[in-house]
């Protein structure tokens, strides 16, 4: 992934942050049939790794061997900058459109686990943490559903866990920019209805604001 040096995301909880709020990650890997590309839910465990799940169905748990590399993706919020949001706009007019946009790549040795006592611990830590977001007190649980069904589902289901070795991320918020153009940039975003974006931008800016 290119990036300029000030467009380089280092911050640890900002990473961790684009993370979460982006669970959908897309894992890329090679295999002997040519380049692929799954769009799966991700959270980070205790210890760092990626955990997840695909279904058996799924070839990929059958075309990657344990421990091959893997490259995920992480898209945070995105969107179109015109150049009109610039007030030095009218200065110069020297300005073009760009693409404001956070992301992180993770790259891993992928394992994937066949065994009930995983496979529970997957999808328990997914759902627990959604679930807890969406519906707080009355958050799903995975007793909630008749024993012989839950079985059924997790025999339909392989886990995986990737442990991450490296780590590279990429904030483009306008850093480039002077000021007021940054804070044009801010507000031209949220009368776009770009508002995930403009307050991932706010948050950067100096804290006696």
């Amino acid at each position: 992934m290119y990036i300029p040096p000030h467009f380089q995301e280092i911050a640890p909880e900002e990473i961790k942050t684009i993370m979460e709020a982006a669970p959908l990650a897309c894992i890329v890997a090679q295999t002997e049939q040519g380049m692929i590309a799954n769009h799966i839910p991700l959270l980070s465990g205790p210890d760092s790794n990626l955990i997840g799940h695909v279904a058996l169905a799924n070839e990929m748990h059958r075309v990657l061997a344990d421990g091959q590399e893997v490259l995920v993706i992480f898209r945070g919020e995105d969107g179109y900058v015109s150049p009109n949001y610039y007030p030095t706009k009218q200065d110069h007019h020297r300005h073009v459109p760009t693409w404001n946009y956070q992301v992180v790549h993770a790259y891993g040795g992928i394992t994937f686990q066949h065994d009930e006592h995983a496979k529970r611990a997957a999808v328990g830590l997914l759902t627990r943490t959604h679930e807890r977001r969406v519906n707080g007190r009355n958050a799903w649980r995975m007793a909630d559903a008749p024993g012989e069904y839950m079985q059924q589902m997790l025999g339909g289901i392989v886990a995986f866990r990737i442990e991450v070795t490296r780590m590279i991320a990429k904030s483009k918020l306008s850093q480039n920019r002077e000021e007021r153009d940054y804070r044009g940039a801010i507000a031209g975003l949220r009368a776009s209805d770009q508002d995930a974006l403009a307050q991932r931008m706010e948050r950067r800016l100096p804290k006696d604001d």
